[in-house]
């Protein structure tokens, strides 16, 4: 039988990145898209556990400055300072280069 082959809208597989083959490329968009897939499935598994009672609630000693209890996830990340949300970015970014 006749394959489908892969679904491609912008040609991705024909080229090569960084002058690596076209065999590399594939492995390389792979990779990246298992990486990134296990990211997003961490990420939503987060957002459940802070909407459950036991985490979004009241604590003896407050996670970090500007904790407010019973507030929503995104309401969370609001409340978390600047400089908290940077060191979490600069993390992920040190992740994301050990990697590849």
């Amino acid at each position: 039988g006749k394959t489908l082959g892969f679904w491609d809208p912008l040609g991705a597989l024909d080229t090569s990145f960084w002058g690596i083959g076209n065999e590399a490329t594939i492995g390389y968009l792979r990779h990246a898209e298992i990486k990134h897939g296990r990211v997003a499935m961490a990420g939503f598994l987060g957002f459940c556990v802070q909407s459950l009672p036991i985490v979004k609630g009241e604590h003896l000693f407050a996670p970090y400055k500007g904790y407010v209890a019973g507030v929503t996830p995104q309401e969370q990340w609001n409340n978390i300072p600047l400089v908290a949300k940077l060191q979490i970015l600069v993390f992920v970014g040190m992740l994301e280069s050990y990697g590849e």
